[in-house]
């Protein structure tokens, strides 16, 4: 035990001193925050998400202890019609301890409307905007965001396009054990992540499990909630939630997968309730990409993949979009490793920023199933422009914001024959328990 524990203790020192070995740190000017100034009750590291139908959930973080969770809001400046109350958590992760963390869901909120919102009932006044109701709507998307120059240099592109909610496909903070990351991102990440619905999932940087003292995803966990309750689901590392006209699945790679696990009875049932007619697209991200041509990270996702990619096929699925290695890459309709009609496009879009770098050595010759593939740190925005067709989009940070460095139309399978062609496979995957 004793053996055990000076082990855990060196792998925690070493972990903090690689995890401090940025590749491209920023500025100690831009690590420096208005609220490091600001009373202990003040809200900081504030962030929404969607929470079901016409909610929101924010989150924030105070230094105080008894600082009220609730939220005051309404549609014009400084006049606050609603009040909600939410709840709150806290952890320590072995000599951190994290402030008061804050959770309060919103709502109902009518839909494409810029509200105002205090926190806590004091400081600054934020604003956010809704998701639409109907099609079309946009998604900004960016994974393996991490702290660096570059990272900024995504999030002020970003900033410059016109979206309705973030898809962050895993590896947020980088934090790596070193829990005062987890503050330095949310400050970060707050002028954008307070305006637009952030929906997350995890990746392996979000983990940080200790033998025989943590568990993983704590920091994860408690910082981040997302709408698993409302979607069935038992575990913040999986869920789904519908906007607009699309139905969007986030799958856990580093949660249990087999047939036998939570996890995929969850992705069977949620499947299952899948409306097409409401939500004619139907979209997947998980962190681990299934189809992967970098040398970096090959084969992770195999195991997975093997498990829950008939699943994902007879049900349709459209797009699936990953992170983890830190390239991007698009892929033609694909299934069962080949170019299938009826499959899903699967883009790898893990170039957020991240403190390792770029993986900028491919396997030759190109897959045949592979569409493009590059090295150079972006982000990606998807519009769907109506029940049939979508446009996609890749913007390198080394661009201006306009420019597309790679771009698609993709159309729905819901009009395709595939639907009708896979109807029998469904039935049956839904049947076998």
């Amino acid at each position: 035990m004793e053996i055990q524990l000076v082990l855990t203790v060196i792998f925690v020192v070493v972990s903090a001193t690689v995890a401090a070995d940025y590749v491209r740190p920023l500025p100690r000017k831009a690590l420096q925050f208005p609220w490091d100034l600001k009373p202990a009750s003040y809200p900081q590291q504030v962030h929404i998400s969607l929470a079901g139908d016409k909610h929101m959930r924010v989150t924030w973080i105070t230094d105080d202890d008894s600082s009220p969770s609730i939220v005051e809001y309404g549609t014009i400046p400084g006049r606050y019609d609603n009040l909600a109350e939410g709840e709150s958590n806290s952890y320590s992760y072995l000599l951190y301890s994290s402030g008061k963390i804050h959770h309060t869901v919103i709502g109902p909120l009518e839909d494409n409307t810029v509200y105002f919102y205090r926190c806590g009932g004091e400081g600054p006044e934020f604003q956010l905007k809704t998701p639409p109701a109907q099609l079309p709507i946009t998604f900004a998307v960016a994974g393996d965001l991490g702290q660096t120059g570059w990272t900024k240099s995504t999030l002020d592109h970003i900033g410059q396009c016109k979206y309705d909610v973030h898809l962050l496909p895993g590896d947020l903070s980088y934090a790596d054990y070193i829990q005062h990351r987890w503050d330095t991102f949310g400050k970060l990440v707050e002028p954008l992540a307070s305006t637009r619905p952030w929906m997350v999932t995890q990746g392996n940087h979000e983990k940080e499990s200790i033998p025989l003292i943590k568990d993983g995803f704590e920091s994860y966990n408690a910082r981040w909630k997302m709408p698993f309750e409302e979607s069935g689901s038992s575990s913040n590392l999986y869920y789904s939630f519908e906007v607009a006209g699309a139905h969007f699945i986030m799958l856990g790679s580093y949660a249990d997968y087999d047939k036998y696990s939570d996890q995929y009875r969850w992705l069977k049932m949620d499947l299952s309730k899948v409306d097409r007619k409401r939500t004619p697209w139907l979209i997947v991200l998980f962190h681990v990409p299934w189809y992967n041509s970098n040398k970096a990270h090959q084969g992770e996702g195999s195991d997975m993949m093997e498990v829950m990619e008939p699943l994902l096929y007879a049900a349709n699925v459209d797009l699936v979009l990953a992170g983890h290695v830190h390239a991007y890459e698009r892929s033609k309709r694909v299934h069962n490793g080949r170019s299938d009609p009826c499959g899903a496009v699967h883009i790898t879009i893990g170039d957020g920023g991240n403190r390792e770098g770029l993986a900028s050595r491919y396997i030759n010759p190109q897959p045949e199933w592979s569409a493009f593939r590059e090295a150079s740190f972006g982000h990606g925005e998807l519009k769907i422009v109506n029940s049939t067709h979508a446009f996609w989009s890749w913007h390198r940070n080394d661009d201006d914001e306009p420019v597309k460095s790679d771009d698609i139309w993709i159309t729905s399978l819901v009009n395709s024959g595939c639907v009708e062609q896979k109807r029998h496979e469904l039935r049956n995957l839904h049947m076998i328990p």
